[in-house]
């Protein structure tokens, strides 16, 4: 279906077989707007569609919030505060030089100054983000996004949202369009009756949307196989190679396929492939957990806890309830501590809601970097291009990002609004 929204030309001699690596929010949406200018794609993921963090995230699309994660609150929260498993920043103690090294130049990183030039960076991308959605829409992709009214931040007391409310009003200064209001207890609490008397103020954001991961992850790839595209599961592809003309994939039983080029979208495992072609820096897994549960009454939109770190989402007839970063390999097991931390965090601020019922207990690893800016666009390979890195806003930014890289991947030139995001910096 070429010719669609925001769909690149072709230029003389672009590549025409694209394969994508890796079936989350920001491989598939590669795969779809590659095919959106008459490109043939063949999607590789080792497991199943979404299965990374792409399917039990909390499914919101809030460019309002969407910033680096460095910033100088990290440095304030304390090295006591993340080595409590009951922490909703967890950080195992463990010898490992690799993770040390990441949080080093995290740290380094959590300063003012570097912040407001990576929320610099990330305005262009928020500004189009919603955008990209609706031309999924447009296109065929029937899985519905749900405008958030209202989206609601809530705090204890009147003093604890003013962090937020300064970083919205920073985040407004660098060129985001976002619009927030405070709202008192007694108000708050009408707009949402599921909120306890514990909840004293909130903070609401508007102009947010949100969607069902699982629902729409599926829908998305079903577009993408309906245009003619090949999705193929449980394979992990083991090597990567790049000459002059063409890309070969190899795929776990040896099998090689030919391409004329190739997107690695591998989440959290980002760096196994990407090294090879220049990419240095480093991708660590911020482990996050979800579960869902029975609700006499369903919010009416989106509840943050900022201070807990947990959010809750309604996808059907159940509430999802997300929440912590925990830095600890991809493949670890899931920490029950890390379960029963947000249950109990969330127990006394939401009124009928059952959080011992759960269902759909889930751990998956969201890829961090050490910077809070993703890595997007061309490697040293001429051939090969990257897209992954994008922490906690890889649902909300995966369309967008596919929409500009397969620009860069068609007409052979990275646009403006990606240069940040250079995966060679």
């Amino acid at each position: 279906m070429p010719g669609g929204t925001g769909a690149p030309a072709f230029v003389s001699g672009s590549p025409r077989d694209v394969a994508v690596i890796g079936a989350g929010m920001v491989g598939l949406s590669t795969a779809w707007f590659l095919q959106e200018a008459g490109a043939q794609v063949t999607v590789y993921e080792r497991h199943h569609v979404g299965a990374g963090a792409s399917w039990g995230n909390a499914g919101w699309l809030t460019p309002g919030l969407t910033a680096p994660l460095p910033e100088p609150a990290v440095l304030r929260y304390g090295l006591r505060a993340v080595l409590s498993a009951r922490s909703p920043v967890y950080l195992p103690l463990r010898a490992d030089r690799d993770l040390w090294r990441f949080l080093l130049s995290f740290a380094a990183h959590s300063t003012a100054r570097r912040w407001r030039r990576g929320m610099a960076a990330y305005v262009p991308l928020n500004e189009r983000c919603l955008e990209a959605f609706d031309a999924l829409a447009a296109g065929g992709v029937t899985a519905l996004t749900k405008p958030a009214e209202p989206f609601l931040a809530c705090f204890a007391q009147e003093r604890d949202s003013r962090g937020m409310l300064t970083e919205l009003a920073q985040m407004r200064d660098a060129g985001q369009d976002v619009t927030f209001r405070p709202v008192t207890g007694q108000e708050v609490r009408s707009m949402e009756p599921v909120l306890t008397d514990r909840v004293g103020t909130a903070v609401q954001i508007f102009g947010q949307r949100y969607l069902n991961p699982p629902e729409f992850i599926q829908s998305l790839a079903d577009a993408v196989r309906a245009r003619g595209g090949r999705i193929i599961e449980n394979s992990d592809v083991t090597d990567l190679r790049s000459a002059s003309t063409d890309v070969h994939v190899t795929g776990p039983s040896g099998q090689q396929h030919r391409h004329d080029a190739a997107v690695i979208a591998t989440g959290a495992v980002f760096g196994e492939l990407a090294a090879r072609f220049g990419v240095r820096r480093p991708v660590q897994a911020g482990r996050g957990y979800s579960f869902s549960v029975p609700v006499e009454r369903m919010p009416a939109g989106p509840l943050y806890f900022p201070a807990q770190r947990v959010a809750c989402t309604p996808l059907g007839d159940r509430l999802r309830v997300a929440g912590m970063m925990e830095f600890r390999r991809p493949a670890d097991e899931s920490d029950p501590r890390r379960i029963a931390a947000v249950v109990e965090a969330v127990r006394p601020l939401l009124a009928g809601v059952d959080v011992d019922d759960r269902r759909d207990e889930w751990v998956g690893s969201r890829p961090c970097t050490p910077d809070g800016l993703p890595l997007i666009g061309a490697t040293a390979a001429e051939r090969v291009f990257v897209a992954g890195g994008h922490g906690m806003w890889g649902v909300v930014l995966g369309p967008i990002t596919g929409q500009l890289v397969a620009q860069a991947v068609l007409k052979g030139e990275v646009p403006a609004e990606l240069a940040p995001f250079d995966p060679l910096r």
